[in-house]
């Protein structure tokens, strides 16, 4: 009896399994249920009455649990008694919309990505955490961050809050005030420079010039506002009718920022908007050597003139590319 308890009670055979228990079916008969589903255990009697022994079976704690092989069957039953869940780890990076974050959390956590998605969609909700549907992402920070399987979408959204509370410091809320602008405006601006640049040198440049723009009233103009409010984010040169799309992302055709951020930023990248230097630049175009950097300009001929040097280079360059095609 000794050896059925105290001994290995795994039946897998791989190094670890994982035992799900469902919030919504926190019954012995589904625990007993995943268990078998799973090869958990090789002796399902003698875990019932253990079970039952340790009146697990009135004390189930829905979870994700890691069994590891060798694992006795008393251990499991304590482990599980005493709900010690093997954390979630999600790692949060550059997401553009509401549904990629959605998905990531809803592959990774018991509720699925639709629920998730309700809740950023949910005007209520998000004003409880000073947003709105448009602005939601605001509170959602780059970084690893560690959950139990059974959180809720509102537990996850106050931890993501929670972070980007402790980000804006009184010092970064007192730099974005002397630019005149607010954190969430601060944020859209970072979203905006993201997605312009992989150069970090040059992302608080880029940001005076948005800066500059909506201290004159003029149209932000900025590329990757185009291929958010168009959702197709594999588009590499904006032209024609793309110019032309009806969003209110399309900050060609609206003036001042857009309503909400097009992607999550960087932390780095939104410190770079609130150290955004003092110029006069109104205008930035990528250098014709193709190296990903921009040359910036204060007026529209000398940008014109730079401009016209990248769309020479790049129609060259296509030539190239054609000519070398087998016939």
């Amino acid at each position: 009896m000794g050896w059925i308890f105290l001994g290995p009670g795994t039946a897998f055979t791989g190094k670890k399994e994982y035992l799900y228990i469902s919030s919504k079916a926190a019954t012995k008969e589904a625990v007993l249920d995943s268990i078998n589903a799973n090869n958990i255990v090789k002796n399902q009697s003698a875990f019932n009455f253990l079970a039952e022994r340790l009146n697990y079976w009135d004390r189930i704690r829905p979870g994700r649990y890691e069994v590891d092989k060798g694992t006795s069957l008393l251990t499991l039953v304590r482990m599980l008694r005493n709900g010690r869940q093997t954390p979630v780890n999600i790692v949060i990076t550059k997401l553009r919309t509401k549904e990629q974050l959605a998905r990531l959390v809803g592959n990774k956590l018991e509720f699925d990505s639709t629920e998730m998605l309700q809740f950023l969609n949910d005007e209520d909700s998000l004003n409880k955490f000073g947003v709105n549907t448009e602005t939601a992402m605001f509170n959602v920070l780059p970084n690893t961050y560690t959950f139990l399987w059974n959180t809720t979408p509102k537990a996850v959204y106050q931890k993501l809050y929670n972070q980007r509370k402790k980000f804006w410091t009184e010092e970064r809320k007192q730099k974005a005030q002397a630019l005149g602008i607010t954190p969430v405006q601060a944020y859209i601006i970072a979203s905006i420079v993201e997605e312009e640049t992989n150069y970090h040198n040059e992302k608080d440049t880029i940001a005076s010039v948005y800066l500059n723009r909506l201290k004159k009233g003029m149209a932000l103009g900025a590329d990757p506002t185009i291929k958010f409010a168009l959702k197709d984010f594999s588009i590499k040169w904006i032209r024609g009718d793309m110019l032309n799309v009806a969003s209110p992302y399309n900050t060609y055709r609206n003036r001042g920022l857009p309503p909400g951020p097009i992607c999550i930023p960087s932390e780095k990248t939104i410190d770079a908007v609130l150290a955004a230097p003092q110029t006069d630049y109104l205008f930035f175009v990528a250098d014709s050597n193709f190296t990903g950097r921009h040359l910036f300009s204060v007026t529209y001929a000398e940008h014109l003139r730079k401009a016209k040097a990248f769309q020479a280079e790049d129609k060259r360059r296509r030539e190239a590319r054609e000519q070398q095609k087998p016939t």
